[in-house]
């Protein structure tokens, strides 16, 4: 599925978030930046050393990130030249201030592309796995953010991929991303 916000290119598609090719891929990493299980675990043992070297020297720098911040890395191995990583909430039942902390974690992500120049970046459905957050209010949090920041940020970012990790992440998405569209008509 696709749509035009503002000019730049939304889209949304199944697949491993490991294996775009845009000038960044977002890792849902977690504070210490060491990796760990799912998407973080896979885009650091697809991109190799290099990404824990980097994280290993910012976290030396700055300690712990931030639940919605979020800094770069190099791609290492993979196709994309950059990897920003970003920490998403933790759900506690959504009382709690997870929907805004989801939000910066998108837009800190968009700012920091844009910051490097870069035109294209993948996102994975961030903090819907070991983290909690339920698909259906994660789905509406992150387009709203992002389609927010496309139409009201002069940016370099003229594409923006959600890569969802199975068929039903992606329905979700889809008829998420219809029922926002249909909103702001």
């Amino acid at each position: 599925m696709e749509s035009i916000i503002d000019g730049a290119r939304l889209t949304l598609r199944q697949g491993d978030v490991t294996n775009e090719s845009t000038d960044a891929i977002v890792n849902a990493a977690n504070p210490g930046l060491m990796g760990g299980g799912g998407v973080d675990g896979a885009i650091h043992r697809a991109g190799g050393p290099a990404i824990l070297d980097e994280c290993l020297k910012i976290f030396a720098s700055q300690g712990r990130l931030p639940p919605g911040k979020a800094v770069i890395t190099s791609g290492g191995r993979l196709k994309a030249r950059y990897v920003i990583h970003t920490v998403g909430p933790i759900w506690h039942g959504g009382n709690d201030g997870e929907a805004d902390v989801l939000a910066s974690a998108y837009t800190e992500s968009l700012k920091l592309a844009a910051a490097h120049n870069l035109n294209s970046i993948s996102f994975p459905s961030i903090s819907t796995g070991a983290y909690g957050y339920p698909i259906a209010g994660a789905a509406r949090v992150a387009l709203q953010a992002v389609i927010s920041y496309l139409e009201e940020t002069t940016s370099s970012v003229r594409e923006v991929v959600f890569v969802l990790y199975g068929g039903s992440a992606l329905a979700m998405y889809q008829e998420t991303l219809r029922k926002v569209l249909a909103e702001e008509t």
